[in-house]
């Protein structure tokens, strides 16, 4: 049977099972009351690892959760088309298809062949963990102008391979590679 956790013991970043459900924890407030014999209380900011929705939801300190039966997989992306994104299992060869409610804004950072963490719930996938940073090739860029610093606006806009848009230093050319942030969608450096 799966350890049970106290709400008390939830701390940011864990993950527990509510009435069959996985949750991930984004952030908790423990508030304690003044008066004798007042129950403290623990306030979760929680995201919904099915549905992806986020909530805050309060519990009494001794209420109790199951630990999910999470797993990660590693895969690597092949393709997308109509039915989803199609990402092969690292250890069984097996290919799981993910759809773009399950990516979020993943799609933006995938080539072929990057390796990702598949997370399964039970067995089955439940969504993506992707590296932090991912390298990717600038398709289009401006070149950058002599002079274009001293306005102080020392970034341009430039389109990378997946067709996202980000903003880099003047000195990057169309072709390069770079670095881009998974978490913030910016430019991390050069590959």
């Amino acid at each position: 049977m799966a350890a049970l956790l106290e709400a008390i013991a939830i701390k940011r970043k864990m993950f527990f099972e509510l009435e069959d459900t996985p949750f991930h924890c984004l952030d908790v407030e423990i508030s304690t009351p003044t008066a004798r014999g007042g129950q403290t209380l623990v306030r979760i900011k929680m995201r919904n690892l099915l549905t992806r929705a986020v909530f805050d939801k309060t519990f009494k300190a001794g209420d109790k959760f199951k630990e999910p039966d999470l797993a990660l997989a590693p895969a690597s992306y092949l393709y997308s088309d109509g039915d989803g994104s199609h990402f092969m299992d690292q250890e069984t060869y097996e290919t799981h298809t993910l759809g773009p409610d399950l990516l979020g804004d993943a799609l933006d950072y995938l080539t072929e062949g990057l390796i990702v963490q598949i997370q399964k719930f039970n067995g089955n996938p439940i969504g993506l963990q992707m590296p932090t940073q991912v390298e990717l090739a600038v398709t289009y860029t401006e070149p950058g102008a002599r002079g274009d610093t001293a306005s102080g606006n020392v970034t341009k806009p430039a389109k990378l391979e997946t067709g996202i848009e980000i903003k880099v230093p003047l000195f990057i050319k169309e072709g390069e590679k770079v670095k881009v942030s998974t978490e913030t969608g910016e430019f991390a450096g050069r590959a």
